[in-house]
């Protein structure tokens, strides 16, 4: 999980909101949102989350990702146009064997007690990851991040073999990696790109660097 710094919420949807009737007058539904204002929206979230999923941390684009409601609207009513409860989480259609994660894995699921979520400041310190991709609790006793993974499947299979083949890219040289070489790594992989976009799975390269370093 990477922290998300929010912006502040986007001229195009607030105007949105200030136009929409329903929602002025406090009947907000998310159906009424037309697709254009939609995909404005999606295309927001991607960017500022940039373009890795809010809480694998794998490549999004607008046609392979959903937008998240961290706080579920049939719990939240009130929380479904609130831009600071709105996320981007990947998998959109999946296929008839692809498991689920992430946003789709944790559907309406959420606890305020046992959800960690990519907004808190302090999150990528909740998880530690190993070579081989897992991820777990970076304390055991975290109940938060043991309940994190289990419903968001965040140490399935198939996001473990993603990991792990982009931590084995990283460690390519790690022969060759001294103290100062791993540090310039670490800032490396925890900043954008020339195209504004995180390095996919950043967080666990990361984690791994860092366990170096211990």
């Amino acid at each position: 999980m990477k922290y998300i710094d929010k912006d502040t919420e986007p001229r195009f949807f607030t105007e949105w909101k200030n136009q929409d009737k329903m929602y002025q007058r406090g009947r907000s539904n998310w159906k009424r949102l037309d697709s254009t204002t939609k995909k404005q929206l999606h295309k927001a979230l991607i960017n500022e989350q940039g373009a890795i999923c809010c809480y694998c941390g794998t490549r999004i684009r607008v046609n392979e990702s959903h937008i998240e409601h961290f706080r579920p609207q049939k719990q939240y009513p009130k929380l479904k146009f609130e831009y600071n409860n709105l996320l981007c989480s990947c998998q959109f259609e999946l296929q008839k064997t692809e498991p689920r994660h992430c946003g789709n894995a944790k559907g309406s699921w959420f606890d305020e007690n046992l959800t960690i979520s990519p907004l808190e400041l302090s999150c990528e310190s909740r998880f530690e990851y190993l070579e081989d991709g897992s991820v777990q609790a970076s304390n055991n006793n975290d109940e938060a991040a043991n309940q994190t993974i289990k419903h968001l499947a965040l140490d399935i299979n198939k996001l473990r073999e993603l990991r792990q083949a982009a931590i084995f890219a990283a460690l390519e040289d790690i022969e060759i990696l001294d103290e100062k070489m791993i540090q310039e790594q670490i800032v490396f992989y925890s900043q954008r790109n020339s195209a504004d976009e995180l390095i996919p799975f950043c967080s666990a390269i990361i984690s791994v660097l860092s366990s170096l370093l211990n």
